[in-house]
């Protein structure tokens, strides 16, 4: 099996990991917060056209990917990259659409702390596991949303969704990162998740996906919530182990809920920045375990 020697985009090779995760993380949550605004008109299936047809374009403008000589594995890997990309953000911006950011993030990011926990395989971190399993339960019996006491049930099942195709993208981009050189692997997925949404981003969207205004901001979103941090994502995942880089993105739930209440208006009450608080904890609780555990 042939390994990318390519260090992505100039200069990001230089760039400490951490760092390349944190950008990811402001970039992607702004960016959601931004489209959050488009759904009105666009609805979720058409918002997540536009960001992932955006993405691919753009991505591969820059990147030129190639795709004589690659292996049949390459390229199902990066097919299958593509796929939890594109069902991922579909999943997400439906969930959004009815569950405020912070807390659709918060759900969601049980993708990435499982892929954590059940990668370290320390008894210690089915405790930060049962953390945050508190935290997200909370969050679905006592969350803002639609219905007395609780979230919307489609939206925290969008949200679970979306959590799953998180841990299966964290699983699949580290393969397919050391089977292309820089960020051709990224490009090509993309391609591949902008199809995902295109029948239910045709129908919610309709003659409203070619409005210029429109378009500008879908371009916006997809340079924010895309091409940016998957890019990041990508060179840090090159220089991470993938339960590392999940714990590492442990702020994502309080930089969603700043978003959302900058962009979108979206204040929190006590219980939910409690149970969100439960979340980032554990993921911190499985960073540190993680990090005093010795290299196999």
């Amino acid at each position: 099996m042939s390994t990318a020697t390519a260090q992505g985009l100039p200069g990001l090779d230089r760039v400490p990991p951490m760092a390349l995760v944190l950008s990811g993380v402001t970039s992607i949550q702004f960016g959601a917060a931004l489209a959050a605004t488009l759904f009105d008109e666009l609805g979720p299936g058409g918002t997540s056209l536009l960001r992932l047809a955006f993405a691919a374009v753009i991505l591969v403008a820059v990147v030129r990917p190639r795709l004589r000589g690659r292996s049949a594995h390459a390229l199902w890997m990066a097919a299958a990259f593509g796929l939890a990309l594109g069902a991922m953000n579909v999943f997400f911006y439906e969930g959004l659409d009815r569950v405020p950011l912070g807390i659709a993030v918060t759900i969601e990011f049980a993708g990435p702390l499982g892929v954590a926990v059940v990668m370290s395989r320390r008894r210690l971190d089915l405790v930060w596991a049962a953390m945050a399993a508190v935290g997200i339960v909370l969050l679905a019996a006592g969350g803002s949303g639609e219905g007395p006491g609780g979230l919307d049930p489609l939206g925290l099942a969008f949200c679970l969704a979306a959590a799953a195709c998180w841990a299966l993208y964290i699983l699949v981009a580290q393969r397919a990162g050391r089977l292309f050189d820089g960020t051709d692997g990224v490009a090509l997925a993309m391609v591949v998740a902008a199809l995902v949404p295109v029948v239910p981003g045709v129908l919610q969207g309709g003659t409203h996906l070619l409005h210029p205004g429109l378009l500008a901001l879908g371009a916006a979103v997809a340079l924010l919530s895309s091409v940016i941090p998957y890019t990041l994502e990508t060179e840090a995942l090159r220089r991470l182990p993938a339960h590392v880089f999940g714990v590492l993105m442990s702020l994502e739930p309080a930089v969603a809920a700043l978003a959302g209440l900058v962009i979108l208006g979206q204040a929190l009450g006590a219980r939910d920045l409690v149970a969100m608080a439960l979340v980032v904890a554990a993921s911190i609780g499985v960073s540190r375990t993680a990090a005093a555990a010795p290299e196999a």
